[in-house]
């Protein structure tokens, strides 16, 4: 996995602030190979409870780590309850790592 500890930690600091305790984030795409070098960092935040404006949250929480990692691009998905899942949804939480 290509972050370090503090990049670690900020990402779920800034998932429990904007999606509360329950929340979960993972990790997925290319960040998880330690042989590739750079790319964006994808993220999916998990939650228990209906999201009532997903787009918003993504973009919060995006626009937060990436400001926490220097301005590196940064894509967030969400899967809650009441949001249709993708192929993509999928991916992530098959390959992703739990942060």
């Amino acid at each position: 996995m290509r972050l370090t500890p503090v990049e670690i930690q900020s990402i779920r600091k800034a998932a429990l602030e904007l999606a509360g305790p329950a929340a979960r984030i993972r990790l997925f795409g290319s960040r998880l190979d330690d042989a590739a070098r750079g790319g964006d960092v994808d993220l999916m935040l998990e939650c228990d409870d209906p999201v009532a404006a997903p787009a918003l949250l993504a973009a919060r929480l995006g626009a937060a780590v990436s400001r926490t990692m220097g301005g590196r691009k940064v894509d967030v998905i969400i899967c809650a309850p009441n949001l249709a899942q993708s192929s993509i949804h999928r991916i992530a939480a098959e390959a992703g790592v739990l942060l």
